[in-house]
């Protein structure tokens, strides 16, 4: 079911979106055009809301890339698809001859384009995108739920970046949607784990998902991390808060030879305790984005019940509210990850 077709969400300027409408094309050569189900909206969102981002997005521009869909239409030179196949995407388009991607790191490519950000997005009703990008979904996952795919790769790609080994002690600095996202595969994956939050309903859904949650402003902090180690400090902390205190709690709790795994953006530069990297040999890790092997351990962990999206999901607005969908979100009042309905759901996923 497609209703109603024909309509996007165009980024003008700071602050300002609008929906307009939209013609739809046949997709060229290699392309699929998607019905989009759900878009999520994220911290890089945001990022571009404010303006921020302008240099790249090119404004106007259509943004959003955690989506969910179904293949509408096919063009020439596409083999094992149909209209009709539940979908997301990977949204990376890498060039294949710089060093990066000559070293097998093609998600982080030098000349990288990233849809939604560098080329037009999912918050649309229709999406036509390149066949390489295409994630296929299984048929009884709801396309809601499948909205967190994309995020969840990002957490599935952290985790491994960090070597999380059954056993070892993980601190996640910042509990937004990627911050819990990062401690369930964590837990999955063996570990112990520790979430510290300052918002006390970022902390309520941590703990709805039995996960352990601290509030890092409060008495006592580093003495709860001491008792949780016996002393010795968390195996792995994971930085997501974007903050400089987040930065300096994520430091101070690791243990010697501890790594640290840097996943927030940080919009300025950030001062860090370097003697204390030096003093205990500790190392420093960054994560940026995804690879393929991410995204599909993504859809068997959401497909499976070990990320149990319902829980994460806050809300699902229609597309013409996009608008006020980002300003709740920004005001950051009781809601996790919020969800654009861009009209091809379908009845399964009616609220």
């Amino acid at each position: 079911m497609t209703t109603p077709a024909g309509r996007r969400v165009v980024y003008s300027a700071a602050r300002t979106l609008t929906v307009e409408p939209a013609g739809t094309t046949p997709p060229p050569p290699g392309h699929v055009r998607i019905d989009v189900a759900y878009t999520g909206i994220c911290g890089t969102d945001l990022h571009i809301f404010h303006g921020d981002m302008d240099a790249r997005v090119g404004p106007p521009g259509v943004i959003g890339h955690e989506m969910s869909g179904r293949i509408a239409r096919i063009g020439e030179d596409v083999d094992g698809w149909r209209p009709g196949d539940p979908v997301t995407v990977m949204p990376l388009s890498w060039c294949g001859r710089c060093p990066a991607c000559q070293a097998g790191h093609a998600h982080i490519c030098e000349r990288l384009v990233f849809l939604g950000v560098d080329a037009s997005g999912s918050l649309q009703s229709s999406w036509t995108v390149p066949a390489a990008t295409l994630v296929r979904l299984p048929p009884d996952l709801r396309l809601d739920h499948a909205a967190l795919v994309e995020p969840t790769a990002v957490a599935v790609h952290d985790v491994k970046r960090a070597g999380l080994r059954p056993g070892e002690q993980a601190i996640v600095v910042g509990g937004g949607p990627i911050g819990l996202l990062i401690a369930l595969v964590a837990r999955r994956s063996g570990a112990d784990v520790l979430v510290v939050e300052p918002d006390s309903y970022r902390r309520s859904v941590a703990e709805s998902l039995g996960l352990r949650a601290l509030d890092p402003s409060a008495d006592g902090l580093t003495d709860a991390v001491g008792r949780w180690t016996e002393g010795a400090g968390a195996t792995v902390a994971f930085e997501v808060s974007g903050a400089a205190a987040g930065v300096e709690t994520a430091v101070d709790a690791l243990a010697t030879r501890g790594r640290l795994v840097q996943v927030a953006i940080h919009s300025v530069p950030r001062e860090v305790n370097l003697h204390r990297f030096f003093w205990r040999e500790l190392t420093l890790l960054g994560a940026r984005l995804y690879d393929r092997d991410d995204f599909q351990a993504a859809v068997r962990l959401i497909a499976g019940g070990d990320v149990p999206a319902a829980t994460l999901i806050s809300r699902i607005e229609p597309l013409e509210r996009a608008a006020d969908a980002f300003a709740a979100l920004e005001s950051g009042a009781g809601v996790m990850k919020i969800l654009i309905d861009c009209g091809a759901g379908g009845v399964e996923e009616a609220r």
